[in-house]
């Protein structure tokens, strides 16, 4: 029982495993057996497989051998039966080629599909002679089921179809006619572009020839008619269709070069396309070993070429080239083909139609585009008759107007003007009847390619208009313009005999388009840009400056102080030409590259670029100063000027230069707030004066009072031993509704309401009981304060009084006291601070010069000053230019031999650290090495660095 059991499962499980029969009929003219083939890989040369279950249902175990050495191992099985009462004969069709779904890359492109086929009873099935396609004859007796097993010559079987014998044939013939009648025409058609390429040499004809003897080619391989002219060996089939593909390729990008005459409009073009052709000659070769990847290049390089024509068409077309607009039908018939062929080559399309439809679909494009091309060939025709009408009547109104006649004979090269223009500025007479080329000497060098460009074009385009403005050069040197108005005339063939128009001398027109235009960027009364021309040199200034580091320009603003007064008091005649004075002073402290503009009345701005020393940019703008104050005679009286100059010096790359002269406005402005005839810097601070500066100013009154200052400690540290050295003090003012706001903001406010002195006092005072608390608690170490000085407390005479006070209050030695001013500071009134300087000196403090290196002193001030420590500043630190480490080693040195100590600011990398102390650097100062702190946190540090020697 368990053994029949078995038996009766194990036949369930090889009928479920068995093939599914296809029933067929006499009907049936054709059937696709391509769904109902199953495949099996890599079986070896021996096979064994289930059949389908016979009529009497029992399903059988056949095994097959290999019997051709092109088998690959891979099997085929399908089943067929016979359901009628008759013997039937049909043809198992399975082509070498087809271009459904052959794929874009790496494509299927043809070979022998199947070596041999064997039924599951009989003998092997008897193969037909077809030269492009694997055909067996199989006979089917009455009711019966016939399993076949196919022995694959090639992984890839593209379609199986069961044919009716005699519908077969009729198919192939139908076809045959077809292909016949497609490829006489693409002979003809190439043949007939060939001639015509003979007959008219440009260069479009040869290449529209090669792309038509191209799909001549790919047509005779598609069609299988190149088997039929020459002999293939077996398994060249897949060489010869790609090497069509490519040719195909290639010549599609000769022609769209060619027609559009690409290399005129730019000469990359011409460099492009050789590449390109060039690639597809090695792809070419690339084809002997592998055929598909080369002919998966080629369909790629041609749908390329295709999209990249679109691209091409449409702005040629926008421009008015006609023969862009000529080809836009022929475009568009390549798109439709290209989109069906992609179709086809995924799967979309999926029928016999297709492929050779395709195939006739080039041919169309080839007429189309062989139409637009002999357009172009038997384009012109006779002279219209009475073309010379009137000759006397236009030649008397040419003569009335006083033209010059310009007549270019293109055959000959020959030009002829009457009147002689050659005599006309001063040449000998008829030195310029003759060839084209003679003018280009004569002619400005600036206009010479748009003179022969003009020329050129019209020659190749053989239509249009010749209009063109250019400069003759006279016998005296000088320039005369010329406008010339000119029309081509056809010749029977087509292309230009002559060229016929008239001369007339524009020179005094051009002369006042020239004034006009002057007077729209100039000011009337100095002649000097306006401002509108001075905001466009600085923007072009600014761009060359973000790509060239040696350009770094600083922008002016000079004011002159109370000259209304001047007009009021001498009248508006004497200001003008008092403007005229001062600005031919301006004029003459400028060098190559300055510019110098007049912004409003009594407002110029200026352009430096000559100068990006800071040094020498501080020296320019006190030779400004001091043109300005020298006395000006006018009606027998000196009169005495001054000026508020603002300055700022180009460094972030995103300044405009709306927002650069904006800027150094609101230095001249502050400069004029201080009272004038002075010079000031822009700093960021500035943008704050406007709306809320009154507010801020009356807050900063009570901010005393109420106790919102705070002085905030950034550490300075010995680089030789990374310890703590001493402190710079740091004024925070803390605002209840504002939050912190920094130094930038309320200094410059302090300074201008008189509030700067109570500041300095509190930051001094607070500063020098700070450190004096910190070293009774830790013991009189080296460790010393810096307080900065503002410009009121420089010059203020209870100065050195208001230091005494302060360090006997707080019971400090002086020696561990400093203060810091920057070089901008003490150079307000150089005489003054050397004085007060000394004073400060006697006292026994320490005196450190902050920000070395971006104000304006003169390095032969520094040996008349009493410091005894500069400061680098940071931008010499994050310099990233080759020369930094050399100039940071001479500032060290020349520090070192002047006595001094040095401190970098700014110190951001180990790095730079290193660097620094290898040169001799003593100090630093950043945020690496310290934050600014609080003076609880100063004490808890330095508690745990100096743990013995707390008292």
């Amino acid at each position: 029982m368990f053994v029949a059991l078995f038996v009766a499962l194990s036949a369930l499980a090889t009928a479920a495993q068995a093939i599914e029969p296809i029933k067929i009929s006499r009907d049936d003219v054709a059937l696709d057996l391509s769904g109902a083939v199953e495949i099996y890989r890599n079986r070896g040369s021996n096979f064994q497989v289930s059949t389908a279950p016979g009529i009497d249902g029992i399903v059988r175990r056949i095994e097959v051998e290999a019997k051709d050495q092109q088998s690959t191992g891979d099997w085929a099985v399908f089943a067929l039966a016979n359901t009628t009462d008759q013997q039937i004969d049909r043809l198992i069709v399975a082509p070498h080629f087809r271009l459904v779904g052959s794929g874009l890359i790496w494509p299927d492109l043809g070979s022998r599909r199947i070596a041999a086929i064997t039924p599951s009873e009989g003998f092997a099935l008897d193969r037909q002679e077809a030269p492009d396609a694997d055909v067996f004859l199989l006979t089917l007796n009455p009711g019966v089921v016939v399993t076949f097993v196919a022995d694959l010559a090639s992984p890839r079987v593209p379609q199986v179809y069961l044919w009716e014998p005699e519908a077969y044939k009729d198919t192939v013939n139908s076809y045959t006619l077809y292909r016949g009648i497609v490829i006489g025409i693409a002979g003809l058609l190439a043949l007939f572009l060939t001639i015509l390429f003979v007959v008219k040499g440009t260069s479009m004809f040869p290449a529209t020839a090669a792309l038509a003897w191209a799909v001549l080619a790919y047509i005779c391989v598609d069609f299988g008619f190149l088997t039929k002219v020459i002999e293939i060996a077996p398994g060249n089939e897949q060489f010869w269709r790609a090497s069509t593909e490519i040719a195909l390729a290639g010549t599609f990008v000769v022609f769209l070069f060619a027609y559009l005459n690409l290399n005129r409009w730019h000469g990359h073009f011409s460099y492009g396309a050789i590449a390109w052709i060039l690639g597809l000659g090695l792809i070419a070769g690339v084809a002997l070993i592998d055929p598909p990847v080369a002919a998966g290049i080629a369909r790629m390089s041609f749908a390329a070429t295709a999209l990249i024509g679109v691209g091409l068409v449409i702005y040629l077309g926008l421009q008015g080239y006609d023969r862009a607009i000529m080809l836009v039908p022929s475009w568009i018939m390549v798109l439709v083909w290209l989109f069906a062929a992609w179709m086809t080559i995924t799967g979309t399309l999926d029928n016999d139609i297709v492929q050779p439809a395709l195939g006739g679909g080039l041919i169309l494009i080839i007429l189309l585009i062989g139409f637009t091309v002999m357009q172009h060939a038997f384009s012109g025709g006779a002279l219209h008759q009475g073309l010379f009408s009137d000759m006397e009547r236009q030649a008397l109104a040419i003569t009335g107007s006083g033209d010059i006649v310009v007549d270019w004979d293109v055959m000959r090269d020959r030009v002829v003007t009457r009147p002689d223009v050659a005599e006309m500025i001063g040449l000998p007479a008829n030195s310029l009847q003759g060839p084209a080329r003679s003018w280009l000497p004569v002619l400005h060098a600036d206009d010479r390619d748009n003179f022969r460009t003009t020329l050129d074009i019209v020659l190749e385009h053989r239509r249009g208009r010749i209009s063109i403005d250019f400069r003759m050069r006279g016998a005296d040197g000088h320039y005369r313009w010329f406008m010339m108005r000119a029309r081509p005339v056809i010749g029977s063939d087509g292309e230009i005999i002559r060229c016929v128009g008239t001369m007339i001398d524009v020179t005094e027109q051009k002369k006042a388009e020239e004034r006009l235009l002057h007077d729209a960027v100039h000011d009337n009364l100095t002649g000097l840009p306006n401002r509108g021309l001075f905001l466009n040199r600085l923007d072009t200034v600014i761009s060359i400056a973000q790509t060239q580091e040696t350009v770094r320009p600083t922008v002016f603003v000079i004011d002159i102080d109370r000259f209304k007064q001047v007009n009021e008091a001498l009248g508006m005649s004497a200001g003008d030409t008092i403007l005229l004075t001062v600005a031919r002073r301006l004029a003459r402290l400028m060098k190559t590259g300055d510019s110098l503009s007049r912004l409003s009345g009594d407002q110029f701005g200026l352009i430096l670029l000559s100068e990006p020393n800071p040094a020498r940019i501080a020296a320019f703008a006190d030779a400004i100063r001091q043109a300005i104050r020298s006395p000006i005679n006018y009606a027998k009286r000196d009169i005495v000027l001054t000026a508020s100059v603002g300055l700022i010096s180009w460094t972030a790359p995103q300044t405009s230069a709306e927002e650069l002269v904006k800027d150094a406005e609101l230095a001249m402005q502050q400069a004029k707030r201080f009272g004038g005839d002075r010079i000031e810097p822009f700093r960021p601070a500035f943008r704050s004066f406007g709306s809320d500066r009154l507010q801020l100013e009356s807050d900063l009154r009570r901010a005393l009072e109420r106790n919102e200052f705070r002085l905030a400690y950034q550490p300075i540290i010995r680089l030789e031993d990374n310890s703590v050295a001493g402190f710079e003090a740091l004024l925070r003012w803390e605002h209840p509704r504002r939050g912190v706001i920094p130094p930038a903001e309320f200094i410059p406010i302090a300074e201008s309401c008189d509030l700067i002195v109570q500041l300095g006092l509190y930051a001094m005072q607070t500063a020098a009981e700070d450190l004096s608390s910190w070293h009774k608690q830790i013991g009189e170490t080296p460790l010393s304060v810096s307080v900065n000085l503002s410009s009121r407390q420089l010059l203020r005479q209870d100065l050195v009084a208001d230091v005494r006070s302060a360090l006997a209050r707080a019971n400090l030695n002086p020696l561990y006291f400093r203060l810091e001013m920057t070089e901008s500071l003490i150079m307000e009134n150089p005489e003054r601070s050397v004085y007060v300087l000394d004073k400060l000196r006697e006292t026994g403090i320490g005196l450190s010069l902050d920000d070395f290196g971006t104000g304006y002193s003169s390095l032969s001030y520094l040996t008349r000053f009493p410091f005894d420590t500069i400061k680098i500043d940071k931008s010499f630190i994050d310099d990233q230019s080759p020369k930094k480490p050399m100039l940071l080693k001479s500032i060290v040195g020349m520090a070192h031999d002047l006595g001094l100590s040095v401190v970098a600011e700014g110190v951001s990398t180990e790095e730079d650290a290193l660097q620094l102390r290898q040169m001799g650097c003593e100090f630093v100062q950043s945020f690496m090495f310290g934050q600014p702190m609080t003076s609880e946190a100063v004490t808890k540090m330095l508690k745990e660095q100096f743990p013995l020697t707390q008292a």
